[in-house]
């Protein structure tokens, strides 16, 4: 009972009992729920939730370990050997030749066009004729011009007639040289005159400058041109240019009277040949190229102007070269690669080496191989994307590439 001071009673402080320590009702706390835990969880109860602990670990231990074991048996399978076809790298001897592109251009090839105005009165030839020198083409109306020929005429026959009296009578000295060199003056004006007017009524007249074969038409009867408009296109296809451009550092190969041989889109499998029979002595600044220009016969005029040609020069010589089919590359922009098929460890099998290449000219199926390489070594051909480095392999040729030098597709 706690003792009232004098001032407490005089104010009437109210005294309340002290209270117990925190630390201690923390303690009472934990003893109790100690104590309620011992009376919940008894030790058969304790050894039943080991148990479960261990059983659920050990299951989850044992899936690990199979997973783990699985991967690692994955990871060392050895895999199937890839099944490919395969070709030796050996020696053939190429002569020397130099590749380019062009295009065919006509020995003469222009627009007909007009020199005179007027109305078509007439046209004498379809599109697509085959022409001779000289031919006419078209005619345009000329009624005065003819008229006025015809004026000149008679006044052609008045003139020789007046310089024939004035010979005669100078003959016998009734007139001066003065008249008869009027006279004479006369006639030539007149002759001059008709020669003006035939030539006008001529380019009336529209002819094929040269022999060849003419285009579309493209004017209509009764339409009236002017001077330069287009009448038809006439080109000659026989013979025939090729202008092809050739890399400065192949001028001084590069010789007048070199054969060459021109493919087209149109005729793959046909060969044209030809001879160089110019060299633009000029090297363009900015391709660093030059112009070479090739004539070739063409008969039957498969040939056109303005179509694509392949160019292939033969060069003087030959040299031996190491190829592998070009079906063997593996291009890829940090370097190309073959996959060479080698011997394998216990020399019961073969395997597959990525070696890096130099390549140099290629020739239909075939590729030079400049440096990576050696001559009678196998190279894989087919199912490159089946191959790993060192790598188990199979040869199976029954169904190889083609590797020709100069290939003759079917279906081209």
């Amino acid at each position: 009972m706690p003792i009232l001071s004098a001032t407490d009673c005089a104010i009437g402080r109210r005294v309340s009992a002290p209270r117990a320590p925190v630390e201690d009702l923390r303690d009472e706390e934990t003893e109790f729920f100690v104590a309620g835990v011992k009376r919940v969880i008894n030790k058969p109860m304790l050894w039943m939730l080991l148990g479960c602990l261990l059983l659920f670990g050990g299951v989850f231990a044992f899936k690990i370990f199979g997973k783990y074991m699985m991967n690692k048996a994955f990871d060392n399978m050895p895999l199937p050997p890839a099944t490919v076809t395969a070709a030796p790298a050996e020696f053939q001897t190429w002569r020397q030749q130099l590749s380019a592109v062009g295009s065919l251009r006509a020995v003469n090839g222009v627009d007909v066009t007009t020199q005179a105005e007027g109305v078509v009165s007439a046209i004498h030839f379809e599109s697509g004729d085959r022409v001779k020198k000289g031919v006419l083409l078209v005619e345009l109306e000329a009624k005065p011009e003819r008229a006025q020929l015809k004026v000149l005429q008679a006044e052609l026959l008045l003139a020789r007639r007046n310089n024939q009296r004035t010979k005669e009578l100078h003959a016998r000295g009734v007139t001066t040289d003065a008249d008869l060199d009027a006279t004479q003056s006369q006639l030539e004006q007149v002759l001059a005159s008709l020669e003006v007017q035939r030539a006008t009524i001529a380019k009336r007249n529209i002819v094929a400058p040269f022999s060849g074969r003419l285009g579309v038409r493209k004017v209509d009867l009764g339409e009236n041109v002017s001077p330069g408009d287009p009448v038809v296109s006439l080109v000659q296809l026989n013979p025939i240019f090729a202008d092809f451009a050739v890399p400065e550092r192949h001028f001084a190969r590069v010789k007048l009277e070199l054969p060459v041989s021109i493919h087209t889109g149109a005729f793959p499998q046909q060969a044209f040949p030809g001879r160089i029979t110019a060299i633009d002595p000029q090297v363009d600044p900015a391709s660093r190229n030059f112009l070479v220009q090739a004539t070739l016969q063409n008969p039957d005029q498969k040939l056109r102007p303005g179509m694509y040609a392949d160019v292939t020069v033969d060069l003087a010589g030959e040299r031996r070269v190491l190829v592998v089919p070009r079906t063997s590359i593996q291009f890829a922009p940090y370097g190309n690669a073959v996959f060479v098929l080698v011997k394998n460890k216990q020399g019961d099998g073969l395997v597959a080496q990525k070696r890096v290449v130099k390549l140099g000219e290629e020739r239909g199926d075939l590729v030079e191989i400049l440096r990576g390489v050696k001559e009678g070594e196998q190279v894989a051909t087919s199912g490159l994307l089946k191959l790993r480095n060192d790598g188990a392999v199979i040869i199976n040729n029954a169904n190889e590439p083609p590797a020709e030098k100069n290939p003759q597709p079917e279906n081209s």
